[in-house]
């Protein structure tokens, strides 16, 4: 419950965010508030349009393919039997050739979904540890989680595109009346902040979704155990052989794609949570 209530309001301020920026850069237009309804509007309109074209636009970037059952026995007992535990219908099942062990889910709603996997994901995980997986991907698509993470990411993406906008009128398009020096100065600084502030509300929502279908996934598959080790495995092995991702698809796959090493900065911008944070939550259930 506590996720949920924290998912809604991030994508709250996520919301007021974009109608800020809009506003801001509509004022020196002297759109004033249209500049927010209009903001609005265009994030109503991205909205639509990953809601229905997503989950094609991913599926293709990774040359995923759908198997039958023919093809892949196994991999769609597993998906039938964890769909039934979860209570919604039963997703397509595609494969991915990678060596990269991982998988994700994609689809509007649990009518529409797609779970896929990768091949070196199918042999580095034995049958329990793949069931944690699965079961993993399964909790996001009852959950919405695809719908609450496409929302995020094209709400945040949109920001940071209007923002290099407005640097790019800060810089060639006002520069030379006086006047507006303090709303050139505050745009710059308002160009420069948003999308930071617009990343750390996604990545705060992503991380908060990885949590609760861990927990889902070990719910439905009744293996926490299994889905904690499933997780050790696969940080080592991304470790090993990062996958080349692309980074707006990052927040969407059960563990980051990029792997971990190092304690650069770059971990605190992770689309994923602590692995050891998610292994001890498992553990304790």
């Amino acid at each position: 419950m506590f996720e949920n209530v924290k998912t809604v309001l991030l994508l709250t301020v996520l919301t007021f965010l974009f109608m800020g920026i809009g506003y801001f850069v509509g004022s020196l237009f002297g759109l004033g508030s249209l500049g927010a309804l209009l903001a609005l509007v265009l994030a109503a309109a991205l909205n639509f349009s990953s809601y229905f074209f997503s989950d094609r636009i991913v599926l293709r970037m990774y040359r995923a393919k759908m198997v039958s059952e023919q093809e892949a026995p196994v991999l769609h007992s597993i998906v039938s039997d964890l769909a039934m535990s979860a209570g919604i219908p039963k997703p397509r099942v595609a494969i991915v050739e990678n060596a990269t062990p991982n998988a994700f889910a994609t689809g509007r709603n649990p009518n529409n979904a797609v779970v896929a996997a990768t091949t070196g994901i199918l042999n580095l995980l034995d049958k329990d540890e793949l069931e944690g997986v699965l079961a993993h991907e399964l909790a996001h698509v009852r959950n919405r989680d695809i719908l609450i993470s496409s929302v995020a990411a094209t709400i945040a993406g949109a920001i940071v595109w209007i923002a290099n906008f407005a640097q790019f009128f800060a810089f060639f398009g006002g520069g030379g009346n006086n006047d507006d020096i303090g709303g050139i100065v505050g745009l710059i600084l308002m160009s420069i902040l948003a999308p930071i502030a617009a990343t750390i509300v996604q990545l705060a929502i992503s991380r908060s979704r990885e949590f609760k279908a861990d927990e889902g996934g070990a719910r439905i598959s009744g293996k926490p155990w299994a889905l904690a080790r499933a997780l050790r495995k696969l940080e080592m092995g991304v470790n090993a052989r990062p996958m080349d991702a692309n980074p707006s698809t990052a927040h969407m796959f059960i563990v980051n794609p990029f792997g971990g090493r190092g304690k650069s900065i770059a971990k605190l911008f992770s689309t994923h949570p602590p692995m050891n944070e998610r292994i001890k939550r498992l553990e304790e259930m």
